[in-house]
């Protein structure tokens, strides 16, 4: 029997290798930037991309060549992407996940019935619940990438979850949203109303019908009314929604998908996306990456003194005030020390991660990735195992 074969080591392989890549991480650690620079990397060697996204800055829009990303797929130019090296194979597509409209067109595809999806649809709560149940939007990012993972259109498909303040919340989205369908409460409010397809507290315990009655008389009934009968109708969807959610899961352990961690060099950053990281083990979920951003690099020069300030301005013809040398040499320390410590807490992260998962560095840029020039320079340096 021959053994497996070792996982793809660097970006390069997992490009070529993968259907699938899906970056991961907290808020405001250039999760959504980091894919579209890995998507961008991916179109340089000839691959046809979807980088779907998660709400992104306007600037990353601005940075293809967009005014802004739309709920529809939008190819990016030719032309901007030739001016970055990207031959005429390649192509880049980039798509705004609409949680609703994704929530939508499940409730179409597995309502009974063409009216109780539209009975559905109508409901005056639906409208709210079907971008604010917990776990909504993580699910649906999931339920988007199924929708388009065998588009024939796409060799690769870049996904960027949402933005939250626990990452942790992607992987249990399935979970949760299945066990919100199922709560004891919800099974409450179906039982008030199926049997006679109006709301009643009669054919209810009589502690579950004290607490709705008082909360009836907080909400209205017309409230509790509306809500059973968006309860019912989502208990029709229910068998859909486990069997697609099951779905989910299976396709998050296949081997067409990997995960790349994206954090910062920040302790708590460090410490989460390492959590993240055994968590992915736990599911059996395949990790392809770490990539930290904004990593603060030593600088060239290992010390500056005043004096070689004052002799470089001497030699250049510039004269400064008095402390300008001395400012100069506190703002070269501060920089030795940033770096020192970003070095320390990646070495923890280095000896977390397992050796067939790469730690890539990208360097803190002079400025926000706000053009195409800028995004393949992100590109280049996660292709080249960072910095």
């Amino acid at each position: 029997m021959e053994p497996p074969m070792a996982p793809p080591a660097t970006l390069a392989e997992l490009v070529a290798t993968r259907r699938v890549l899906i970056t991961v991480g907290a808020g405001g650690v250039g999760k959504t930037t980091t894919a579209a620079a890995v998507a961008l990397a991916a179109a340089t060697r000839g691959k046809r991309v979807l980088c779907l996204t998660i709400d992104p800055a306007r600037r990353l829009a601005q940075s293809l060549g967009l005014q802004h990303m739309t709920t529809e797929a939008v190819e990016v130019r030719p032309e901007v992407l030739a001016s970055v090296g990207v031959p005429e194979t390649g192509s880049l597509t980039v798509m705004m996940l609409d949680t609703k409209q994704t929530f939508d067109d499940l409730v179409r595809k597995y309502s009974s019935t063409q009216e109780r999806a539209d009975k559905l649809l109508n409901n005056r709560l639906y409208q709210y619940v079907s971008a604010s149940l917990a776990g909504t939007q993580e699910y649906m990012a999931m339920e988007k990438l199924i929708a388009v993972q065998r588009d024939a259109r796409f060799d690769l498909i870049v996904l960027d979850t949402p933005p939250t303040a626990n990452a942790l919340d992607f992987l249990d989205a399935p979970d949760r949203l299945v066990e919100a369908l199922d709560s004891p409460t919800m099974r409450w409010f179906i039982q008030a109303f199926q049997s006679t397809g109006r709301f009643s507290l009669n054919v209810l315990a009589r502690s579950a019908a004290l607490v709705l009655r008082a909360l009836g008389r907080v909400t209205g009934g017309g409230f509790l009314e509306a809500l059973a009968e968006l309860l019912a109708q989502l208990n029709d969807l229910f068998g859909g929604f486990k069997e697609r959610a099951a779905m989910v899961k299976g396709v998050l352990r296949s081997d067409e998908v990997s995960f790349l961690l994206v954090t910062s060099p920040a302790p708590m950053s460090i410490r989460e996306v390492q959590f993240f990281s055994e968590r992915l083990a736990d599911h059996q979920m395949p990790r392809g990456a770490f990539i930290v951003n904004r990593v603060h690099m030593p600088p060239k020069v290992a010390q500056v003194t005043v004096q070689q300030v004052d002799d470089a301005l001497k030699a250049h013809g510039l004269v400064m005030d008095a402390d300008f040398g001395t400012r100069v040499g506190q703002a070269h320390a501060d920089a030795v020390k940033l770096a020192e410590l970003d070095a320390f807490f990646l070495g923890q992260l280095a000896a977390h991660a397992e050796e067939h998962v790469p730690v890539l560095r990208v360097p803190e840029f002079a400025t926000d990735v706000h053009d195409v020039a800028m995004l393949a320079r992100v590109a280049r340096t996660l292709e080249a195992g960072g910095v």
